[in-house]
């Protein structure tokens, strides 16, 4: 499918165009230095719409960690991006075995050991993971959905692509900084000292950019939808990916870019200054795809808002009221302005109920379907296993050809 591609031999600063990647120069041998390639034009910039999928050129790689039940961020931040992404290749035509070869997509349980598991509870939470997906409404015949672990050459890819990547590359990167912080309880100025850092740092958690990294070019990805918190890792992915097509001296990776997704954030119902998250002590915190009807309803009214009546998007001023425009806005799709006019008359307890109609008219179906995937363990095993033969074949050809070009 990739067909045969010309071997280069570079020069330093030579700058060289293909058809599947636009440009990249290589500098001198020496030149190993952090400078990020998406600072070279505006093909390293973030897209913030997604390109027509009836490119040739065009493949998808996205993971997702097994965290066991999601809330409604983690569902409008992955998820939902998942299901626009089949419904993209819908009206693009393309038929079930051109939809798979484009839509990539991992339950990255490699990446879940960064952090303490218990073995039992970490394969709970992939088979509800996968449950998820697949009763949100994701079609395992117009996609490969599958384990990370179960195809071997993620890890096999990550090895050179290690022996690669400069330290300080790694060392840049923030999300096991700010992991670590919590994790340990540093401040800023502990952080910033490697020593201590490093006293509590497993390379796993270091290194585990480079694994991501591998995952994209494993497929030879070139775009990766994320939100902003990730941007980071794929300016890094597409360095490493330079760095190994220079080592080789052959355009053989594409240099992966972001499709950042269209939804902020979401916070905690009861404290709009944070994050909505699993993790939260409060249960009001945050709205579950297991949630029932009265469930959401009871959250959504208990939701910290202000004194004043009409719903306006004011994220510094009114945090509370903002936010939940912002679910609003995902569960539909209609835009903040178009929320406040539809609601101008409206008092905070009147939106708030349209809110969680809103909300339970989307998750409750999921729900159901959720509950009932539950009971088909078998079910949800031979989806994974037969996501992970369709990666592999595309994974194994790339991963051989890669590493004959290294010598192995």
């Amino acid at each position: 499918m990739w067909g045969q591609a010309r071997i280069l031999i570079p020069r330093p600063g030579q700058v060289f165009q293909t058809p599947s990647t636009r440009c990249i120069t290589f500098g001198s041998p020496a030149s190993r230095r952090w400078t990020s390639s998406t600072q070279a034009g505006p093909e390293g910039k973030p897209l913030t719409t997604l390109p027509s999928l009836e490119d040739p050129a065009a493949r998808i790689f996205s993971g997702i960690q097994p965290t066991g039940s999601l809330h409604l961020g983690n569902y409008l931040g992955s998820i939902r991006n998942w299901l626009n992404l089949q419904q993209a290749a819908t009206a693009a035509q393309l038929d079930s075995v051109q939809a798979q070869r484009k839509l990539i997509f991992s339950i990255v349980d490699f990446h879940a050991l960064t952090q303490p598991q218990d073995p039992t509870q970490l394969r709970s939470d992939i088979r509800q993971m996968a449950a998820t997906i697949l009763a949100s409404g994701l079609d395992p015949e117009r996609c490969i959905l599958f384990r990370q672990s179960h195809v071997a050459e993620h890890t096999q890819l990550a090895w050179p692509l290690q022996c690669l990547t400069p330290m300080g590359w790694l060392n840049r990167m923030t999300q096991w900084k700010s992991k670590l912080q919590t994790k340990r309880g540093l401040t800023d100025r502990q952080l910033q000292n490697f020593d201590i850092a490093q006293s509590g740092l497993c390379q796993g958690l270091f290194a585990y950019p480079v694994l991501q990294a591998a995952d994209i070019l494993l497929y030879r990805a070139n775009l990766v939808p994320v939100g902003e918190d990730q941007l980071q890792h794929i300016e890094l992915a597409r360095d490493i990916a330079a760095l190994a097509n220079k080592t080789v001296q052959q355009m053989f990776f594409p240099l992966p870019r972001a499709v950042l997704t269209p939804t902020k954030r979401l916070m905690s119902l009861r404290d709009p200054a944070r994050k909505m998250s699993k993790s939260d002590p409060q249960p009001l915190s945050r709205i579950s795809l297991t949630d029932t009807p009265e469930e959401i309803h009871a959250k959504i009214r208990r939701a910290v808002t202000d004194s004043i009546s009409q719903p306006t998007f004011d994220p510094e001023l009114r945090p509370g009221v903002s936010n939940l425009l912002e679910i609003y806005s995902g569960m539909t799709d209609l835009s903040v302005a178009e929320i406040t006019q539809l609601h101008a008359q409206s008092n905070t307890q009147q939106f708030k109920e349209a809110l969680a109609e809103v909300v339970v008219a989307k998750i409750n179906p999921i729900r159901t379907e959720l509950v009932r995937l539950q009971t088909d363990p078998e079910y949800l095993d031979s989806v994974l296993a037969q996501g992970a033969d369709r990666a592999r074949e595309i994974a194994s050809v790339n991963y051989r050809q890669f590493g004959e070009l290294m010598g192995l």
